[in-house]
C-alpha cells in the first residue's frame, strides 16, 4: 500500500510540473536565457559591401547610417567647410551660396543662411587661409568670410573666364602652397575649342596672379581635388555623348602641369575618337596624350570626390577615393546614381565598390548625389541637387 502511494504522489508531483511547463511556455527562455546568446548586428572586421537598408530607402556600406542634414536647398552642388566648421553650399541656378550652421551639434543644420545672392551661375566655392573663393561662369573672386554672422564683403575680384556654353560650372582646388586651380568645362559636346582655358585646368596664386594654363583635353571635369599625401591635383572627367551606352567611359584623372588629356580626339586609355576625328596621321595622335587612372562606366556622370582621411572609416580605406556619380540621362540602361569607394591606395589596378546607393529606384530618380565633403568628426556630406538636400552619413 506505501508503494502504491509512493508512486501516486510521484505521477501527480509529475503531472503539475508538466502542466506549469506548458502554462508559461514562451517565458521560460526570457528567464532562462541559453547558454551563448546569438550575436546582434556585428559588423565584419572590415566594413565590406554588406550593406544596410535606411529610413529613406537608400542603401549603406554596413556600419553606416545617413540622415538629412539640411532641405529645401534647390540645386545644391559644391559644398566647403569654412575653417570653424560651418557647413557652406552652392545653388548656380539660384545664383546663390547658403550657409548651414549646426550650432547645437544635434547632425542636422540648425537654420538656412543666404551668404550671397545674385551671383551668375556660381559653383565653386573654397576657402584658404580665413578667405572665401567663389568661381561663378565668367569670373574668380575672393571675399572676407565673417563667421559670426555668416556674411561675406567682396575682397578682391581675381581674374575673368570664359562664357561656358554647355559647361557652365567651374570648381576651385588649393594646394598647401596656395596654387588654385581652376576647372573649366567645354562649351559643346565634342568640338576643337578657340580659348585654350576652355576644357581645361588653369592655375594662379591665392591673389589671382598671372592665371595660365595648367592641362588641357578636359572635357568637362567639373570637380577636382588634391590628394593631401601627394598634393597631386585629381579630377573626374565626363565622356562625350552620342557613342552609345558604352563608350567613352568616364573617367578619374591625375591632372598634371603641361599634360593634354586628349578630348575632343582621344578619351579612355589613349583611344582615338575617329567618329569625331576624321584625319589621316602618320603616327598615333593619342600618343601623346595621358590616360586615365581609372576608368568608369561610360554615362555614369562622375563628380564630386574626396579622399577619405577619417577616423569614421575604415583603417584599409584610408587614403582611397569617395566617388559621387551624378547618373546618366541619355543610356537605354541608366547606370549611376550612387556614391562609390574607388579602391587606389596600395591598389596595382583600382576598382570601385558601392558606398551609397538607391538614389534609382526602378525608373524612379529618388535624388542625384553631386559632391562629398568630410567634417572635422569625419561624417560625410553628400549634396543632392535634385532632392535639394544634403545628407549626412557617420560611423554607428
Amino acid at each position: 500500500m506505501t508503494k502504491t502511494i509512493s508512486i501516486i504522489i510521484a505521477i501527480a508531483i509529475i503531472s503539475f510540473v508538466i502542466f506549469k511547463s506548458n502554462q508559461f511556455k514562451g517565458a521560460l527562455p526570457s528567464i532562462l536565457p541559453p547558454k551563448e546568446l546569438p550575436q546582434q548586428n556585428q559588423l565584419p572586421k572590415e566594413f565590406s559591401q554588406t550593406v544596410v537598408k535606411n529610413d529613406l530607402g537608400l542603401t549603406l556600406a554596413a556600419g553606416f547610417s545617413i540622415d538629412i542634414f539640411a532641405k529645401d536647398l534647390g540645386n545644391a552642388r559644391d559644398l566647403e567647410f569654412s575653417p570653424e566648421g560651418t557647413l557652406l553650399v552652392s545653388t548656380p541656378a539660384q545664383g546663390k551660396i547658403l550657409a548651414l550652421p549646426d550650432k547645437d551639434g544635434d547632425g542636422k543644420s540648425d537654420s538656412l543662411k543666404t551668404v550671397i545672392a545674385g551671383l551668375s551661375r556660381p559653383h565653386g566655392i573654397a576657402f584658404y587661409q580665413g578667405k572665401l573663393f567663389i568661381a561663378e561662369e565668367t569670373k574668380v573672386a575672393r571675399y572676407n568670410w565673417d563667421e559670426t554672422n555668416l556674411s561675406i564683403s567682396l575682397d578682391k575680384n581675381l581674374f575673368d573666364l570664359p562664357n561656358g556654353g554647355r559647361h557652365f560650372t567651374r570648381t576651385i582646388a588649393f594646394d598647401n602652397s596656395g596654387r588654385m586651380y581652376i576647372s573649366i568645362g567645354s562649351t559643346c559636346d565634342v568640338c576643337f575649342e578657340k580659348n585654350e582655358w576652355l576644357a581645361a585646368v588653369i592655375v594662379s596664386d591665392k591673389d589671382g596672379n598671372s592665371p595660365r594654363l595648367f592641362a588641357k583635353g578636359l572635357r568637362n571635369s567639373v570637380f577636382i581635388t588634391v590628394n593631401p599625401k601627394t598634393q597631386d591635383l585629381w579630377g573626374t572627367e565626363m565622356g562625350r555623348d552620342f557613342l552609345g551606352d558604352d563608350l567613352p567611359p568616364d573617367e578619374i584623372n591625375i591632372i598634371e602641369d603641361g599634360k593634354d588629356y586628349g578630348w575632343p580626339i582621344c578619351y579612355g586609355n589613349k583611344i582615338h575618337d575617329t567618329q569625331f576625328d576624321k584625319n589621316q596621321y602618320v603616327r598615333d595622335p593619342c600618343e601623346d596624350t595621358v590616360a586615365s587612372v581609372y576608368n568608369i562606366p561610360a554615362h555614369s556622370a562622375p563628380l564630386g570626390l574626396t579622399f577619405i582621411n577619417s577616423s569614421q572609416f575604415p583603417e584599409s580605406w584610408q587614403g582611397d577615393l569617395l566617388v559621387a556619380y551624378h547618373g546618366s540621362w541619355n543610356r537605354s540602361t541608366p547606370v549611376g546614381y550612387k556614391v562609390v569607394r574607388v579602391k587606389i591606395e596600395g591598389e596595382t589596378s583600382p576598382s570601385e565598390e558601392d558606398f551609397l546607393s538607391g538614389f534609382l529606384s526602378g525608373s524612379q530618380t529618388i535624388g542625384r548625389p553631386v559632391d562629398l565633403a568630410l567634417d572635422k568628426k569625419g561624417s560625410l556630406f553628400i549634396s543632392d541637387d535634385k532632392a535639394g538636400l544634403v545628407y549626412r552619413a557617420w560611423r554607428n
